[in-house]
């Protein structure tokens, strides 16, 4: 099912016209029609509010293009299973028990292969069998290499306070002051610039997370700034509604 279809179902099945569900996200009834004929789809931060307003993630919203699990036991996804931010949006990367109220349940990989074990070993699979395969297969997912990059998650909450204090730093014209970065994947935030050549780039990696965040501009009008940054770069861009018209505002290497 497209992303179209996806949000007029849940439209209709919640009883709103065009009108009111333009009305609770913050957009104009003629955005709500075209997405539902297909001509365009919601930004990042709308699909955010019709995640939370329709309790169903944003990987549901856009037709499950990506086959989810989570990223730190390797659990397959549904919506049921995933976890939650403390204002209650979906976080994407994390099964509900690995990730709980805005905070990880697990620092040590033993810990979580010893829980795991009690809930794999079948006839099928032995103790041995099941303990080989999570020892194999953790190591490889997201959590536990930015674990071993970054020395646990007091140092990863660190890392997102030097970022954060790097990017106000750059004292960019009209963007207010960041106060929170976001884990966001690189799908949804990889825009596509023009550069003076006439050339069109992206800069992100459809595959990867990144930490960013969403802010209007302090002098108001349409255009927004986006924030997209690692442990290699600060990237800061402008734009319009949809991700319309993207400009590129500073591309810095860390």
């Amino acid at each position: 099912m497209e992303t179209k279809e996806i949000i007029l179902k849940l439209r209709t099945k919640n009883g709103l016209s065009q009108d009111e569900l333009a009305e609770k996200i913050y957009v104009t009834r003629q955005a709500v029609s075209r997405w539902e004929n297909g001509e365009t789809i919601p930004n990042t931060e709308t699909l955010k509010l019709l995640s939370k307003l329709f309790d169903v993630s944003i990987n549901t919203l856009l037709g499950s293009p990506r086959e989810l699990i989570c990223q730190c036991c390797g659990m397959p996804l549904e919506d049921s299973v995933t976890s939650r931010e403390k204002d209650g949006v979906f976080n994407e990367d994390y099964c509900k028990w690995c990730y709980a109220d805005g905070e990880y349940m697990y620092s040590n990989m033993n810990d979580l292969i010893d829980v795991c074990v009690k809930n794999m070993v079948s006839e099928e699979h032995s103790e041995t069998e099941v303990r080989s395969y999570l020892k194999a297969t953790l190591p490889k997912l997201d959590y536990w290499n930015r674990y071993k990059e970054l020395g646990g998650n007091e140092a990863f909450e660190e890392f997102k306070k030097i970022l954060i204090d790097e990017i106000n730093a750059l004292n960019i014209e009209g963007m207010p002051k960041l106060e929170k970065l976001n884990a966001l994947v690189g799908s949804y935030i990889n825009l596509e610039y023009r550069l003076p050549n006439g050339k069109m780039v992206k800069y992100l990696d459809d595959n990867a997370t990144y930490l960013g965040n969403q802010l209007e501009c302090i002098f108001g009008g349409d255009r927004c700034f986006g924030i997209a940054a690692n442990m290699e770069f600060i990237l800061v861009c402008t734009y319009e509604a949809n991700g319309e018209n993207p400009e590129l505002v500073i591309y810095k290497k860390r």
